[in-house]
């Protein structure tokens, strides 16, 4: 499906359309405190770094959409993944600077859109916005949407591949078949902690019961503390890496 990515800074009229996504993240994701940090001022401190795709077919909408965000990155990769990306970029831009590295944040795509190729063509207009601010990597701490068995580590199933040699996760496939090199699990990538009655309306469970909760879509088991009305989401993601200098 051909559609144009615009950065935001160039086509802030566009920006309206970033709210016609629904359903892409499991409930509970929005209980991520870091999140807002972010996405609060994401339109205009980073709108050089949010691409927008109208749909051609519905104005309204739009077809995709992409965040990313510069930041100064530590020696290593972090542990923290997508929440140390953001307070990162964060302390940064309190700073004054720009980060040296940009870091994928999140691929949008409309639902009745997806399986047209649409998120390899997204991952490219987000490398190509990069590489034209000036940087020379980009990297992700990609959420492997087709794991489902929490209790499978994700040091596992990241490196887990098909007969091609490519990997069996289809996010880290696009990635992978962009030219990305897998590099490392971020195993405290995101954290989400609630009460019981926060965790009960985010998935319709019961969590009455102390121990680790199978969660539907979630990547990890959730642990569940009853006596404590608290249960405790640790997310790990998948870092990979693109150098932007080789086409």
């Amino acid at each position: 499906m051909p559609v144009e990515m615009f950065p935001l800074a160039e086509r802030p009229d566009l920006a309206p359309l970033l709210g016609t996504f629904h359903g892409g993240w499991p409930e509970f994701m929005y209980g991520d405190r870091v999140a807002p940090l972010y996405y609060d001022i994401a339109q205009t401190a980073f709108a050089q770094y949010v691409l927008v795709a109208p749909d051609p077919d519905e104005p309204t909408r739009a077809a995709a959409a992409a965040y990313s965000v510069p930041y100064t990155p530590p020696p290593v990769l972090p542990v923290g993944g997508w929440d140390a990306v953001v307070v990162a970029a964060i302390s940064d831009r309190a700073a004054g600077r720009r980060g040296t590295q940009v870091s994928a944040l999140e691929i949008m795509v409309q639902p009745d859109l997806r399986g047209r190729g649409l998120a390899a063509v997204v991952l490219d207009a987000m490398r190509r916005n990069a590489a034209r601010l000036g940087h020379d990597t980009l990297v992700a701490p990609v959420r492997p949407n087709g794991k489902s068995d929490p209790f499978e580590p994700m040091s596992t199933y990241a490196f887990r591949t098909r007969e091609d040699g490519l990997p069996v996760d289809p996010w880290l496939r696009v990635h992978v078949r962009a030219g990305a090199r897998i590099e490392a699990v971020a195993p405290r990538s995101m954290l989400i902690a609630g009460t019981l009655a926060e965790w009960r309306e985010w998935t319709g469970l019961p969590f009455d019961r102390p121990g680790p909760v199978r969660v539907p879509r979630a990547l990890a088991p959730v642990h569940c503390d009853p006596d404590q009305d608290s249960a405790v989401y640790v997310e790990p993601n998948v870092w990979v890496r693109h150098s932007l200098n080789q086409r």
